[in-house]
């Protein structure tokens, strides 16, 4: 067996850990008479949110959350809407649930606006990855579709444009799967480790005597495969014959703590209640409650600039629905136990 001797070491490392640092980014802003904006991560940024479960319920949640208890517009605008279909199988519904879907996956959303000749609105249709073109005071002059040749522009006021957290003066919106990249890499390499560790192949360990250099090169030579799949780890030791011990995969509650926390970042960072996709087995009642109550401010913000988007580039007025708040829940069963204080107002009055 190997021996805790410092002299039996191959490699000594040296030097001090570098302290992290995040890397500066400047923003994309207009400094020349046209500055054309290319969103050069799409596919990138598309496969995270077709290849992670957790991370496309997420922000389907987030956009059910935000536009599912539907709409409400005066009869005329209703009639409009209501005869919106997209490429041909949507609604209007579900051409906006989408567009937030995108915005909040890619930073920008955008939909092409079809009007009669009377100037009338007849459809929305999705559109992929535009170039956002601006004059050099940063304001959108045209928009651009490189998927098509020759390349197809638009007027903006041919373009629904939904951009989420623009940042200062940049010239398109901020996709949180930027920010989310390094979580959702983080909770995949971990669960892809243990599942090899535990399923596909445990790696085992073959201690060969380190004087014995022949020996040793043939073992590599031999089990060379191996050791680049993993399957193998060739470790010396001061004496002895070559012998094989089977590595043994960590805990499994240090394994779940480890993605328990950084699953609570991924949430957290997503600005979402966990709870709402089902995540209800750490909670209570009452925390998931809280949660819920404490996230709504988030999808209300939501309803509210879709609402204004869709007023100032369409001049169509919509009242998005919004679930019924579980603060009045809370306040109602508070009511039932006096033992229980701490959410109704009367709570902090200083009574005489």
């Amino acid at each position: 067996m190997p021996e805790n001797d410092i002299r039996q070491a191959t490699r000594i490392e040296t030097g001090e850990i570098a302290d992290y640092e995040i890397t500066p980014d400047s923003l994309d802003t207009a400094q020349i008479s046209e500055f054309k904006v290319i969103n050069q991560r799409y596919a990138e940024y598309n496969g995270y949110y077709l290849d992670i479960p957790e991370y496309q319920s997420a922000n389907n949640a987030f956009a059910t959350w935000t536009t599912g208890e539907g709409w409400t517009a005066d009869s005329r605008t209703t009639a409009i809407l209501e005869g919106i279909d997209g490429w041909g199988e949507d609604t209007f519904s579900s051409v906006l649930w989408g567009l937030i879907v995108t915005k909040k996956v890619q930073g920008d959303a955008f939909a092409e606006i079809i009007r009669n000749d009377e100037g009338t609105l007849i459809n929305l249709i999705p559109a992929g990855n535009l170039n956002i073109i601006t004059n050099k005071k940063g304001r959108i002059i045209r928009y651009e579709d490189q998927n098509q040749m020759p390349i197809k522009t638009f007027a903006p006021n041919k373009i629904l444009h939904l951009c989420n957290n623009r940042l200062a003066n940049q010239c398109h919106g901020t996709a949180i799967t930027r920010s989310m990249k390094w979580v959702i890499d983080t909770i995949q390499e971990a669960m892809k480790d243990y599942r090899r560790a535990l399923h596909r192949s445990i790696p085992v360990i073959l201690y060969v005597d380190e004087s014995d250099k022949d020996r040793l090169a043939n073992l590599k030579a031999e089990y060379k495969t191996s050791m680049e799949k993993g399957d193998v780890v060739i470790l010396t030791v001061k004496k002895g014959e070559a012998e094989f011990q089977q590595m043994q995969p960590p805990p499994i509650d240090a394994f779940e703590r480890w993605i328990r926390y950084q699953e609570d970042r991924y949430y957290r960072a997503l600005g979402i209640a966990k709870v709402i996709l089902g995540g209800t087995a750490e909670n209570t009642e009452a925390s998931a409650k809280v949660a819920v109550i404490v996230n709504e401010p988030v999808f209300q913000r939501e309803r509210k600039e879709t609402e204004a988007d869709l007023w100032n580039q369409l001049a169509i007025k919509i009242k998005i629905g919004k679930p019924k708040s579980l603060m009045d829940n809370m306040q109602s069963e508070e009511a039932k136990n006096p033992n229980q204080v701490g959410f109704q107002p009367n709570d902090t009055e200083v009574k005489a």
